[in-house]
Formats: C-alpha cells, sequence, structure tokens
C-alpha cells in the first residue's frame, strides 16, 4: 500500500511538472520586460488581501484545466488543455489566447488539498474578479453563482468538502461581451479605436482561507482628521452576543493606541498628533485586530488607514477647489487604463503593476484616473504606499449595436431608458466595487459615468453615492452629458486644454476630465502595426511629441487661476491601437524623460495667480466682434472699415472661411495672457499685426486656450487690436474669441 501511494504521488508531481513546462504564452504577441518571469507554479503569488490580513491562507493560481464548449452544453467530460489562472482565456499569459464568444461558456477544473491543520476551520473560496457571469462547483455540487466582472465574491465551501484528500472545484464562466448591458469597460468583440479585445474569465487571483465559526468578515476605518480620531467600523461573522474587539495602533512600530469595544460596533479611536497623509508623505498608521471573547483570542487580522480629509471648497480667488486635510491641491495624473500587451487586465507581475505607478511618480503626477476598470487589491494599497490620488471609474457598458440608445450623445436632453433588470444589474456591481474599495484612502473621487456610456438616471445614482460615501469626492459625469449633479463639471476636450467656464457652474468644481491624447507610434512596440494606430494628435518623432507636449502645459498654467482645479492627460500607456500613451504598450520605452515631465509639472501646484478678463467671449453672455467673410488683407492689420459688427458666437458652415476682429484697450500691460479660441479649420491669430498663432485648431464643445505670455511685449497701453483668420473649416462650428490676463 505504502509503494502505491509513493508510485501515486511521483507520478502526480511528474504530471505537474511537465504541465508546467509545457506552458509557455501565445507567442506572436509583443512582451513586456516581465513576460519571462511568469511562471507557471507561482503567478501572483502574492497576498492578494492587504486590507485584512490573515497569516494562514492558500493561493490557488496556476495551471487549471479548460475546454470553451456551447453556451448551452453541460459540463465538459474532456478539457483542451491548461490554462494558466489568474491570466484569461484571451490573453497570451494563460497560454491559450482564444476568443470566447458571447454563445460559448469558459470552463474550469482543478483540484486542491486543504492543509491538516485547517480541518476545524471553515473555509471560504475567494475569487477576486471574473468576468462576467460565474457557476462555482465543488465535488460536483453547486456552491453558488455570481454576476459581475470586477467585485470579488466569496463562498463558504466548509459544507462541500469531502474525506478525501483532494478536493476538485470547477467553474464555469459566461461574458456577453459587448452583446449584453452589462458593465464591461472597454472591451469589444470587434476591437477597434478606443475597444480593446475582450476578457474572459477569471483575471483576478483565487485563494482560499480558513476562518473560525466567528470571525472578522470587514474592517474599515474612516479618518477624521479634523478631531484627530479613527472611526473603525467592523463585520463579525457567527457573533453569540459576547465578543468584542481589540484595535492596537501603531505607527512605526511604536504603539499610538489601543482599544477594546464591542464587536459590530462603530468604535472611535484618538489618535494625538495625527501625521497627514498626502502624496508627498503618505504617512500610514498599522492595525492589529484581534477578536476575543473572555480570555479566548477567536481571530487576528491586521489592516492599516491614514489619516486624510477629501473635500471640496473655496480658494482664496473664490473658485471652488478639491481640498486634501483642508488645503487645496491642484490633482494632476493620467489617464489610467491598466491594459497589458501579455495579460490584458491582467499584470503579468506585480512587480509589474507598480511599475506604472512608479513612472508616474518620478514624472511629477500626484493623481490618476482609474478609468473603466477595477485593479487587484494590492494595486490600491501601492498607491496607498507611495502616495497617489486615485478618481476610481465605475466600469460602464452598453451594447454596442445599441449604441445610437444607449451611449448618450453630448446634447441629449435625456438620459438612457435603461430596462429595470440592466439597472439592478449595475446597481448591484457599482455598491460592490464600493464596498471593495472604500477602505482603500488614495481613492479620493468615484467616477460614476463617462461619456454617456450607459448612461441613465444620472441624477438618482449620482445622488446615492454621494450619500452612500460621503467621505469622498463624486464626480457625476465625466465628460459629455452633464446633468448638473455630483461636485464637479468634467470638460473632456482634446487635444485642448480647455475647460467649462466656472460662472456658469456655481458650486462646481472646475475639471477636465480628459485632455492631451498625443501620440507617437515606436516600430517594434506596437500591438499591431497593421492597424490604425493613433493619438488624438499623432507625431512622427520623440522631438515633436515633447514640443506638444510642452506646448500643452505651458497653456494649462494659466487655466489654474481661472478656476480649473484638476486635469488627466490621455493617458499612462499605449493600448492597442492607441499611441498616445507615456509610455509604450510592452513598457519598455518611456516616451519624454520623467524629470523633464516633472520640472514641466512642478507650476501647476504653486499657488495659483489671479486672471482678468480683457477680450471678452461669448461663451457665457454675447459680445460683440468685427466679421467679414471677404479677405480684408493687411496682413494681419486690415482695414477694421471692411468689417461688420456681429454678436458671437457666428456659425461657420464646412469648407467657409471669415476673418474677425476684436479691439480693447489696456491702462496696464500685465504679465501674462491666454487667449480662448472656439473653432474648426486652420487658423491665424495676430496681436497689433503680429502672427501668433498659426496652426489647425478642432475645438468643439469647449474652448481652447493657448498661453501668449511670450507676446505680451506686443501688447500697448490704450488701444490694442486682435485679428483672426479661419479658412477650411472641416465641419460645421461656431467661432468666438476671447483673452484673459494674469
Amino acid at each position: 500500500m505504502k509503494r502505491t501511494l509513493t508510485a501515486a504521488v511521483i507520478c502526480i508531481q511528474a504530471l505537474t511538472a511537465f504541465s508546467q513546462s509545457t506552458w509557455k504564452p501565445v507567442p506572436g504577441r509583443i512582451t513586456t520586460p516581465w513576460t519571462d518571469k511568469v511562471t507557471a507554479s507561482k503567478p501572483h503569488d502574492e497576498y492578494p488581501r492587504p486590507q485584512l490580513v490573515r497569516s494562514q491562507w492558500k493561493n490557488l493560481n496556476g495551471l487549471w484545466n479548460y475546454a470553451i464548449v456551447d453556451k448551452n452544453a453541460a459540463k465538459p467530460e474532456k478539457y483542451d488543455g491548461n490554462i494558466l489562472v489568474p491570466f484569461c482565456a484571451e490573453s497570451s499569459l494563460s497560454g491559450v489566447g482564444k476568443s470566447v464568444k458571447p454563445d460559448q461558456k469558459l470552463w474550469y477544473q482543478t483540484t486542491f488539498t486543504v492543509p491538516s491543520t485547517w480541518k476545524s476551520k471553515q473555509l471560504l473560496l475567494h475569487f477576486d474578479a471574473v468576468d462576467w457571469e460565474t457557476t462555482v462547483w465543488l465535488n460536483g455540487k453547486k456552491v453558488g453563482e455570481h454576476r459581475g466582472g470586477s467585485d470579488p465574491f466569496t463562498f463558504d465551501i466548509t459544507p462541500y468538502l469531502t474525506a478525501q484528500s483532494s478536493q476538485e472545484l470547477v467553474v464555469s464562466v459566461w461574458d456577453p461581451t459587448d452583446t449584453g448591458t452589462q458593465p464591461r469597460g472597454k472591451q469589444m468583440l470587434n476591437p477597434k479605436g478606443i475597444w480593446y479585445t475582450p476578457v474572459t474569465g477569471i483575471w483576478q487571483t483565487v485563494w482560499l482561507e480558513p476562518v473560525a465559526k466567528t470571525h472578522i468578515t470587514a474592517v474599515l476605518p474612516v479618518a477624521d482628521i479634523d478631531r484627530n480620531r479613527i472611526t473603525i467600523n467592523n463585520k463579525i461573522a457567527g457573533l453569540t452576543g459576547n465578543e468584542q474587539v481589540r484595535v492596537t495602533v501603531t505607527k512605526d512600530k511604536k504603539r499610538v493606541a489601543q482599544q477594546v469595544f464591542a464587536a459590530n460596533k462603530v468604535a472611535e479611536v484618538a489618535i494625538p498628533n495625527a501625521q497627514l497623509w498626502t502624496p508627498d508623505k503618505p504617512e500610514l498608521y498599522h492595525l492589529d485586530i484581534e477578536l476575543i471573547r473572555g480570555s479566548q483570542s477567536l481571530d487576528k487580522v491586521s489592516s492599516y488607514f491614514a489619516m486624510r480629509k477629501i473635500s471640496v471648497g473655496k480658494d482664496d480667488l473664490g473658485y471652488e477647489r478639491l481640498l486634501l486635510n483642508n488645503k487645496p491641491l491642484f490633482e494632476y495624473g493620467t489617464l489610467d487604463q491598466g491594459w497589458w500587451p501579455d495579460g490584458l487586465l491582467t499584470p503579468p507581475t506585480d512587480e509589474a503593476m507598480r511599475y506604472d505607478m512608479d513612472v508616474l511618480k518620478s514624472m511629477g503626477f500626484n493623481m490618476l484616473r482609474k478609468h473603466i476598470k477595477v485593479e487587484p487589491s494590492r494595486y490600491y494599497y501601492y498607491a496607498d504606499s507611495v502616495g497617489l490620488l486615485i478618481w476610481q471609474d465605475m466600469v460602464t457598458g452598453f451594447e454596442s449595436v445599441k449604441s445610437d440608445v444607449q451611449h448618450i450623445k453630448p446634447e441629449a436632453a435625456e438620459d438612457w431608458q435603461r430596462p429595470k433588470e440592466s439597472a439592478v444589474q449595475f446597481e448591484k456591481e457599482w455598491k460592490s466595487i464600493i464596498d471593495h474599495l472604500r477602505f482603500f484612502p488614495s481613492i479620493v473621487v468615484w467616477v460614476t459615468f463617462n461619456e454617456g456610456w450607459g448612461q441613465y438616471d444620472t441624477k438618482r445614482i449620482v445622488e446615492w453615492t454621494q450619500k452612500y460615501d460621503p467621505s469622498r469626492v463624486v464626480d457625476g459625469v465625466s465628460g459629455w452629458t452633464d446633468r448638473k449633479v455630483g461636485a464637479m463639471n468634467d470638460a473632456h476636450h482634446y487635444p485642448g486644454p480647455g475647460m467649462e467656464p466656472a460662472e456658469q457652474n456655481p458650486g462646481k468644481v472646475m475639471v477636465l476630465g480628459e485632455f492631451g491624447g498625443l501620440g507617437l507610434p515606436i516600430q517594434g512596440h506596437l500591438w499591431n502595426p497593421g492597424m490604425r494606430n493613433w493619438g488624438y494628435r499623432t507625431y512622427k518623432t520623440k522631438d515633436e511629441l515633447i514640443k506638444q507636449y510642452k506646448d500643452l502645459i505651458h497653456n494649462l498654467y494659466p487655466m489654474t487661476g481661472h478656476g480649473l482645479a484638476a486635469a488627466v492627460y490621455t493617458q499612462t500607456t499605449d493600448v492597442e491601437g492607441e499611441v498616445n500613451g507615456l509610455i509604450t504598450y510592452d513598457r519598455r520605452q518611456i516616451k519624454i524623460e520623467p524629470s523633464l515631465m516633472r520640472s514641466l509639472h512642478a507650476p501647476l501646484f504653486q499657488q495659483p495667480k489671479r486672471t482678468w478678463v480683457i477680450v471678452p467671449d461669448s461663451e457665457v453672455s454675447a459680445h460683440s466682434m468685427l466679421h467679414t467673410n471677404v479677405d480684408p488683407g493687411g496682413n494681419g492689420q486690415p482695414d477694421l472699415s471692411k468689417f461688420k459688427t456681429v454678436n458671437g458666437t457666428l456659425d461657420l458652415k464646412k469648407g467657409e472661411q471669415g476673418w474677425f476682429a476684436k479691439t480693447f484697450s489696456l491702462t496696464d500691460i500685465p504679465k501674462g495672457i491666454q487667449l480662448r479660441l472656439v473653432t474648426s479649420g486652420d487658423v491665424k491669430i495676430w496681436l497689433n499685426g503680429k502672427l501668433v498663432v498659426d496652426k489647425m485648431v478642432n475645438a468643439k464643445r469647449h474652448y481652447d486656450e493657448i498661453n501668449l505670455s511670450e507676446y505680451v511685449g506686443q501688447l500697448k497701453k490704450g488701444n490694442n487690436q486682435l485679428v483672426a483668420e479661419v479658412k477650411n473649416v472641416m465641419t460645421p462650428n461656431e467661432f468666438d474669441m476671447g483673452m484673459y490676463a494674469f
């Protein structure tokens, strides 16, 4: 008998070794520096839940069996091969690299053993993310189901365990991708433009955790810096009524406070001389939490928190600002989508995941907008640790073939009338995502809708979010269809920069939620050289890109004094056909030197300079200007008697041309001037006869802002003249211009 068992063990070890030796990434795709560091035996083997740490756990990541079958087929008798969990079936690192259609299901099968020391415990099975509809069986019995592609879920599998040493786990996943209305992010069956490869199945860590019958299920610290206190919210399962929670707070391994309170009750703990968390000094406190019943210790976990406050308030200039710890802080970051050429939504390794944030910090960004994706918990823990503010998007979705109805246009008077079942699912997932992520202090803004994608019942959803988590700022609608709810007015303007006028949005924080998108395709680092590799403006050399980025940031500087509170540059990395990243998709090249970026960004965080209008535009209220559609000549100093007086803004037809002029008087010469311009076509601008702008402009819905401070010397006391020429109008649009000083 002993010889038989030994032979069986040897056989299993040999089969495991064979599987690991035969696994390899799907060839033919670009790789990252971490692709070769992924192993079949230990993919993502770090502890997955830093916000609630226990000493005992077991990682189930690794090679599982898989099969792709008809959606309505029964559990497969035979599997197609191995898949490396937690990488999705479509990814290279899964070893599969196959698409899973909406009329198919992806099946998984694996086995695991339960350590003998866990026999008296309840056993929890955690899935950190599976896209999208998941059904789980253990030892042939159905354990449960879950619908949602971005939120973690857990099953108590204790009743389904057998006396056998090996436990069989089977999982099926169905994913409608863009044929359904479920939250799916940027996935599309036919990826193109801003839409990317589908992700089906397990894409974050799967793991086991033994717990006592009475155990801690959640801890939520909420800081109150105004009172130097931390509120500890806790959830305990299996209470008998006699349990207490002992909380010990330490900082740099020195005890700060200790307190005992009743389980499942909110407790306040004083934090004397609190060290506040900021991007420059991301101070974290350590928490040890013990569940006790008399002298008996039932459960122990460790956690952490930060003393920080995010709020909204007016600055000395009278503009609404984002406040960190009661002080205005300009937030500047990137649109960060978190896609990878080898793992798609799953970073190849923990080190790779941290790399993007390290680069952003080195470039002088203090924020990122996590765009239409929820990252693993370790991602947010690292942001907490290094000091990166995060704006967290909800993962939106709509049916691509019905985008004319479900994708709300900028000028739409009404939201999409979302079907009840779809709305219930969206709201369930949104609540689950908030519950999962609200622990992390780096997250300071919730973004509920983006550019009208599946946007519905905006007022109710945004107000619910504000009420559910009053400790954070809510950006109700990022870009496009603002419904006058939430704390912000969020403009998207490419390449920009631009913003909505603060005076037209009293009580709102003015932010530029997306701009830039300057593209540079680099051969040898492209997802698919044969596809359209594009940016909102695309350049051929790094020197061109650097010049344009410098101009963009130069134009952004004065806007902080005109009410702009935050800006988000598109984007951190290239993603598939989008080549407008600061880093290539394969993470092998940084397009602009971080030290240069840091020096360019530094002025954004300085005290904003007061601005005043010297040439009024007509964005808020109509103002007169001079116009003619016949070339007046004069080389930028035309005879103004050839013009007619009109009220702005003035509509221009496609292919039309026009000349415009505004006169203004100055008693003093300002130190800086900023042009505001809306039109579409080839534009020349003269200031007192000096050509100051000569470029193609395509400003839609928002005015382009152009810093003309280098031409302040052209100004004079008394009368001045601003003249514009517009030719080759690309699309029907309006023309207007104005200028403010600072």
